[in-house]
């Protein structure tokens, strides 16, 4: 079994984001994107509510989001960028509270991880990924393009909320062609 990578080309990576939204499935084009913009392991976005993202007293979408992650039990502050702010304001005027940001539509229930690595899976061979991606190649594109972009791995640890810096550059999927970018960059 091979490990999750992270989508490298910004191309792909936006032709996945919108794959579902040229559809007009906003539901599926929402995963997609808060799993590329948040970082968030797929369990911790399934099991998001509307209320989570969305303040009913304001009429407004959450600028931040805070959530007890499943796996550390740690709680996680995300701020949302104005992408998915308007992608969540579009269609919270449709909704209860307390339906699920991910539902599935025959049972109102939260999405399965199996029904979003489907998803996920449709979007990335009908866009033309070389590779096959996962759910979790979502979070991991998130930190891969914050390191290109010159964050600090040590920041983008913390995003993560992994233990040891050597877990995170394992995440990032540094290739052999990112190395010897950064020594031909490099010129006094």
């Amino acid at each position: 079994m091979s490990t999750t990578q992270p989508i490298r080309d910004l191309e792909h990576v936006r032709a996945l984001a919108n794959y579902y939204d040229n559809l007009g499935q906003s539901r599926n084009h929402r995963l997609i994107l808060m799993g590329l913009h948040t970082a968030l392991r797929i369990s911790d976005l399934l099991c998001l509510r509307w209320q989570d993202v969305y303040d009913f007293e304001s009429n407004r979408v959450r600028e931040t989001i805070t959530i007890r992650e499943q796996k550390t039990g740690k709680n996680k502050i995300i701020a949302l960028n104005k992408k998915i702010l308007d992608v969540l304001s579009k269609h919270a005027s449709n909704v209860a509270s307390h339906e699920f940001l991910f539902a599935n539509p025959t049972t109102s229930k939260a999405l399965t991880r199996s029904q979003a690595y489907r998803i996920i899976q449709v979007a990335g061979e009908t866009v033309g990924l070389p590779e096959r991606i996962s759910c979790h190649s979502l979070r991991k594109t998130f930190g891969y393009h914050a390191w290109r972009l010159g964050v600090s791995p040590a920041v983008i640890m913390e995003i993560y909320n992994h233990s040891n810096l050597a877990h995170t550059q394992r995440y990032l999927g540094i290739t052999q062609d990112d190395l010897n970018a950064v020594y031909t960059a490099l010129v006094y």
